[in-house]
């Protein structure tokens, strides 16, 4: 990092509360030196009464940008200039670009998704998913999919405090995209069951599968699903969550956890900074000994 850093280096920002724990100052910073390019990428501990200083420090300091994270995401977005499309309808923010004092903001969570399905040779696009949840990841990849151009696209959400948002995704996305987006009930076990059978697709995007819930999924029956299907599980640990393993009993060998889709929204906000492509591969391989 000492050999890297002169009076050059630009400087990228992590804001959120706690962050400590955070991977991106790794995955970012060994990119970075892999590449050869001269950033260097910090955590602050930023709240929501800090914001608003701490954005107008990108300014100050002609930092490249930042990411934002919880409990942020939506409180950032009046102190920026501009949003990116998926980010105004999403109504959050993970990525900020400073161009000459101009702040935009963006999501890359929902592009870190189809990414990683682009990375396995899948193509989604002009097909049906069945996604379960709305909070702020089902809410990034059903406006990404949807933008990116699945023609359909089932939501299914529980009766509980995302329901709104859930609402307002299906609506945002009929009125503003060709995808046709229809929201159902979680709790309807049977509709649940016929939309997966009827998608190319079924996405995940709750936290069933993870700690403290690493032994639950949404779907326990094998025979909901059909081999020809890709399932997709936004949780990464465990690698293999109780979803992924009900698939597999099915015999769908198209399988996948949620570490794809991390690597790629780290990988989106990158060439948002800096113009070129991480080196993913490299990356997953310091962060994730795939053995393990």
């Amino acid at each position: 990092m000492t050999e890297r850093i002169d009076g050059h280096t630009l400087l990228i920002g992590l804001m959120a509360y706690p962050i400590r724990h955070s991977m991106s100052p790794t995955m970012h910073n060994n990119a970075f030196a892999k590449l050869g390019l001269n950033y260097a990428y910090l955590a602050f501990e930023v709240g929501n009464d800090q914001l608003p200083a701490a954005i107008q420090a990108i300014r100050t300091l002609d930092m490249r940008g930042s990411n934002i994270s919880m409990p942020n995401k939506q409180k950032v977005i009046p102190l920026l200039d501009k949003l990116d499309p998926a980010a105004e309808m999403i109504g959050a923010v993970n990525t900020v670009v400073n161009d000459k004092g101009i702040l935009t903001g963006y999501t890359t969570d929902g592009l870190g998704f189809m990414k990683s399905l682009d990375d396995e040779g899948l193509n989604i696009r002009g097909q049906k998913m069945t996604l379960a949840g709305a909070g702020g990841a089902g809410t990034a990849i059903a406006v990404q999919a949807a933008l990116d151009g699945v023609s359909d696209l089932s939501i299914f959400n529980r009766h509980d405090a995302e329901w709104d948002n859930a609402v307002r995704n299906v609506k945002l996305i009929n009125e503003r995209t060709n995808c046709r987006a229809t929201l159902h009930a979680l709790e309807d076990r049977d509709d649940f069951k016929a939309e997966i059978q009827d998608s190319a697709i079924y996405t995940d995007a709750t936290g069933v599968g993870m700690k403290p819930l690493e032994n639950e999924t949404l779907v326990t029956d094998p025979t909901w699903f059909r081999k020809d299907q890709i399932v997709f599980d936004t949780v990464y640990a465990p690698r293999t969550t109780k979803l992924m393993k009900v698939a597999q009993a099915a015999g769908v060998t198209q399988v996948f956890n949620g570490l794809g889709m991390m690597l790629e929204q780290g990988a989106a906000a990158f060439k948002l900074w800096t113009g070129e492509e991480m080196p993913v591969d490299y990356i997953r391989h310091i962060l994730f000994d795939e053995d393990a």
